[in-house]
C-alpha cells in the first residue's frame, strides 16, 4: 500500500494525539472522578473502551511506523513504539487490577507517543516530508 507524505503526517499525528488522549484519560479522569463524584456518572467509560482504543492504536501505529521506516530507514522510532503498544495491549487485555492497567497504559502511551514523535522527526530530518507526495 502506498502512502504519501501527507498520509504519513496524518497517521503519525493521529497516533501522537491518541497517545496523549490516552494519557489524559488514564491520569486526569480518575482524579476528576475521585474529586468530583457527581461527574462519575457522566464520564464512566464502557468496559471495552480500552480494547477499542487498542484496536485503533495498533493498525494506525503499525502503518505510520512501517511507512516511516521505509522512507527514513531509522529503526529507533519502532524500537521505542512497539514496546509501548505491547504495554497498552497488556494493560487493556491482561492487567489484574485497575491501578496496574493505568500504570501500563500510561507507560505504553508515553513510549508510543515518543516513538511516533521520533518517526515524525526522522521523516523531517531525512527530507522525506519535503519531497512532497512521493509514494512508496
Amino acid at each position: 500500500m502506498a502512502v504519501n507524505t501527507q498520509g504519513q503526517r496524518l497517521f503519525d499525528g493521529i497516533a501522537i494525539g491518541a497517545s496523549i488522549l490516552c494519557m489524559i484519560h488514564c491520569l486526569v479522569l480518575p482524579v476528576l472522578i475521585v474529586l468530583l463524584p457527581t461527574l462519575a456518572a457522566f464520564f464512566m467509560m464502557p468496559e471495552d473502551f480500552h480494547v477499542w482504543a487498542l484496536a485503533l492504536a495498533v493498525p494506525t501505529s503499525v502503518l505510520a511506523l512501517a511507512t516511516g521506516y521505509r522512507r527514513h530507514r531509522r529503526i529507533r522510532p519502532t524500537i521505542i513504539a512497539l514496546p509501548g503498544l505491547g504495554l497498552l495491549a497488556f494493560g487493556a487485555l491482561l492487567a489484574p487490577t485497575e491501578s496496574t492497567e493505568t500504570m501500563l497504559s500510561v507507560a505504553g502511551a508515553l513510549l508510543l507517543a515518543i516513538g511516533h514523535a521520533l518517526n515524525w522527526q526522522s521523516m523531517h530530518d531525512s527530507g522525506a516530508l519535503q519531497r512532497g507526495s512521493r509514494t512508496l
